[in-house]
This record gives structure tokens, sequence and C-alpha cells, in this order.
């Protein structure tokens, strides 16, 4: 084997496991996980809910109504995790059907509610699951 032929081959090796590395990588740092427990007492420590409107609720398209909504496949149906502080909710967090956590996108404005902005922390939320925003 000429040095070129074994540099050339070197090369394609180290190309294959760095291009498996950072792939492996990028698909670990991607995952969601469930929000961890504080080990101490804390105001925003995570629980499970189900107390958004949903497409199905009348109230959802009802914009005078000021809840948190949920646009998502599983409507309440699979588990939902959320952190609050003083009754804002600040994020959430909802199984798929193989019990697998996603991070709920938390839209600018609770579509399509006119109302409750002015309340503390900009008042309920409308989150939406990956991929349908």
């Amino acid at each position: 084997m000429t040095t070129l032929a074994r540099r050339m081959s070197q090369l394609t090796g180290i190309t294959a496991v760095t291009a498996a590395v950072l792939l492996g990588a990028s698909g670990v740092a991607a995952a969601d996980e469930w929000p961890p427990v504080p080990t101490t007492p804390s105001p925003t420590a995570p629980f499970e809910t189900k107390h958004f409107l949903t497409p199905g609720d009348l109230d959802y398209w009802n914009p005078l109504v000021s809840r948190d909504r949920l646009t998502s496949p599983f409507g309440t149906s699979t588990r939902i995790v959320c952190s609050a502080f003083h009754g804002v909710t600040l994020g959430c967090w909802q199984a798929d059907r193989a019990g697998n956590p996603h991070k709920l996108i938390r839209l600018p404005f609770n579509v399509p509610s006119v109302t409750g902005s002015s309340q503390p922390g900009g008042g309920p939320s409308h989150f939406v699951y990956p991929g349908l925003s």
C-alpha cells in the first residue's frame, strides 16, 4: 500500500468516526427529558396537570376565556408535567404514546384569548406540541 493510499484510508476512518460521534451526540442532545425535581423545597417544583383547554372544549375558542390552552395530537390523554410560579405556568412537557417526554412550545400569546395579558406573568399561555407550530 502506498503512503498516499494509507493516508486516505486513515482519513476516511477518522472522518467516519468523527461523523458517528457528532451524529450520536446530536441525537442525545436533542432528546427531551422530564423537568428535574428539586432536592429542596422550591416554588417552581414540577407537577402533573390536565388543566388545559383543548380544541375539543368550546371555551378553547372563546376569546374572553383566560385559561391555559393546549394544542396537541394527544389532547390531555397523556402525561403532562408543568412548572409554575405564583399561578403562572412557565413550561410544560407532554408524553407521546410511548411515554417519552417532549417539551411543549409556549406561544408568545394565548391565541385566541384577548384577555389576561395584564395578569401577573402575562397571564395564561398557549402551549403547542412540537412539530405542530
